[in-house]
């Protein structure tokens, strides 16, 4: 038989899986009455405490931890991160818990940054972002017996418990509009290689657009670190070309407005010349003229989930994926078909 979870004695008893965790725990967080009906539900249920969790969380240090190995320059201009750090920061506070954040060199410097903080005991628990092709952190983090959850997974090694979207169905949700209008010639203007989600919509774009498939040509991408300056350095290349794309998409807002600033200094109209899709909605996409095509998703919730996840399982709930629904494309001015 299946062991009782907090999150069955949230659904039994009508409350929050936070408010159980407070009552289970014996912590302030809800009233008397909501506390009796929480441990009736639990006693009904034939729940008792892990008792390798409960353990751990007398000592606990109130605190996760979020390592970041990206330039601050490029985390500054991005609407998404910020949002996505919204989220966390408010899941967390609602259970009284800090975030420690750093910014660190490289995927190196994170994992040792992570054994700093598990030796020192700063941190109960971390939340892993940007994750990469043969990532190493995951495994290192097993080795330490750290909890962790992968904002952006699934872990292809089956390590960590991820949160997550389908890249390659969004990108082809990108691509089939694209095609409805005609476009041919397609570009893609990504974050850096070796993220496993900008190789994840490459190839979902590849494979979208193959030659010989829909009657489109190869696509190019060009890597960047997701700042406005290689947005527009990107862009500068692509539209050079001979054969320029006559639609590109880009894997933040900020890119795709500095794109689009460098198709106008071509003497190239936006979407009469060139159609351009934003693969993140933020209020910039609403503001700049024409208003940007976009995949929108909201980051905030993201975030928060992502962080939930952490704190259940560090509340001893069994590791769980939770994937998120294929991001929804709004079209506005920035795409229409191809010139003649």
């Amino acid at each position: 038989m299946r062991r009782p979870t907090i999150a069955d004695i949230a659904r039994r008893a009508g409350v929050s899986s936070a408010a159980v965790s407070f009552a289970l725990n014996g912590r302030p967080g809800v009233s008397e009455h909501t506390r009796q009906r929480i441990l009736a539900a639990a006693d009904a249920l034939g729940w008792q405490p892990n008792t390798a969790a409960r353990a751990l969380s007398a000592k606990r240090a109130g605190a996760v931890g979020l390592a970041v190995a990206r330039p601050a320059r490029t985390l500054g201009v991005e609407p998404f991160f910020m949002q996505l750090i919204s989220g966390i920061q408010a899941e967390l506070s609602e259970r009284a818990n800090a975030l420690l954040f750093h910014l660190v060199e490289d995927v190196d410097a994170e994992i040792g940054l992570y054994r700093k903080w598990w030796a020192e005991r700063r941190v109960d628990g971390v939340l892993v972002v940007d994750p990469r092709t043969a990532d190493p952190r995951p495994a290192a983090l097993r080795a330490l017996g750290m909890p962790a959850v992968l904002a952006g997974g699934p872990d292809p090694a089956g390590i960590l418990p991820g949160v997550w979207i389908d890249d390659a169905r969004a990108m082809a949700r990108i691509v089939a509009h694209l095609r409805e209008l005609g476009h041919v010639r397609v570009a893609h203007v990504s974050g850096p290689s070796g993220l496993l989600h900008t190789e994840r919509r490459s190839a979902a774009l590849h494979e979208a657009t193959r030659p010989g498939a829909t009657g489109t040509t190869g696509p190019t991408t060009v890597t960047t670190d997701f700042s406005d300056t290689e947005g527009a350095r990107a862009t500068r290349s692509l539209l050079s070309a001979a054969d320029r794309p006559t639609a590109i998409v880009y894997d933040n807002d900020v890119m795709a407005v500095a794109g689009m600033s460098v198709a106008r200094q071509a003497g190239l109209a936006v979407p009469a010349d060139v159609s351009i899709v934003a693969w993140e909605d933020s209020t910039l996409c609403r503001v700049t003229h024409p208003t940007l095509t976009t995949l929108s998703r909201d980051a905030s919730r993201f975030g928060a989930t992502a962080a939930g996840r952490l704190l259940a399982l560090l509340d001893g709930e069994p590791p769980a994926d939770v994937e998120f629904d294929v991001p929804e494309l709004i079209v506005r001015e920035s795409t229409a078909p191809p010139p003649a």
